[in-house]
């Protein structure tokens, strides 16, 4: 863990409020506040999750590359939970498109704390052009039971979420079950089956998540949402 030096404090964003989101409210146990790192204006973006294995291959590092990026050009905000593996990937792609392009963390520490330690100047650079989001006050550190809470708040705020490689018991399985109930898109990018980490992404598309190979996929089955008169809610 490690402690993230930034000049100003995060704007805490109370339940019920006018710039707390909206999809929020879908959950049965909304937050009562989020402390916001960023330009609280990204909030109103139509959001995509990308998830996936800490452990990811070659392969999958390079889909969440490529998936992020063409999501981004489209318009939308990236988010997810600044975990090494896929969502680094998928963070760093988007900070490289350069101004007019974001991405928000989703964290399970404090906005002023970075886990992993590694992630550190990724971090700096989310908040620097993006969102560091987490319903955690600044000096709470990480605990296993913060990653499963801070999952559900990435399934709500998205309007769906596309899972890159996941293990049988991966906790990306948790938040694409999570976006499911709440009746967000699930997909599910498919890999070899000698692939252990193949299996996760393989039983949702059994379970009725859309099979995706490229960000067409999912912003055609989106495009409802995507169009210019579209307001974020």
């Amino acid at each position: 863990m490690q402690i993230l030096p930034t000049p100003n404090a995060p704007t805490c964003i109370k339940c019920g409020s006018d710039d707390y989101p909206r999809r929020l409210y879908d959950l049965f146990d909304p937050p009562k506040s989020l402390y916001i790192y960023g330009e609280i204006a990204l909030l109103k973006k139509p959001m995509i999750a990308i998830v996936g294995s800490r452990s990811a291959s070659l392969e999958g590092l390079k889909n969440a590359h490529l998936i992020a990026q063409g999501l981004s050009k489209a318009g939308v905000l990236i988010v997810s939970g600044l975990a090494i593996g896929v969502d680094s990937a998928a963070h760093h792609a988007v900070l490289k498109l350069g101004p007019g392009h974001f991405t928000a963390a989703v964290l399970g520490t404090g906005t002023d704390l970075v886990y992993p330690r590694q992630n550190t100047s990724l971090s700096q650079a989310i908040g620097q052009r993006g969102l560091l989001i987490s319903e955690l006050p600044p000096g709470v550190g990480p605990k296993a039971w913060h990653f499963p809470k801070r999952n559900r708040i990435i399934a709500a705020l998205s309007l769906g979420v596309v899972v890159i490689e996941a293990a049988k018991m991966s906790g990306s399985l948790i938040t694409a079950r999570l976006a499911a109930d709440l009746g967000r898109e699930v997909f599910a990018i498919p890999g070899p089956i000698s692939n252990p980490n193949s299996i996760g992404c393989h039983l949702l598309i059994q379970q009725g998540a859309k099979l995706a190979f490229r960000p067409e996929d999912i912003l055609e089955e989106l495009d409802f949402c995507l169009k210019p008169s579209f307001k974020w809610l």
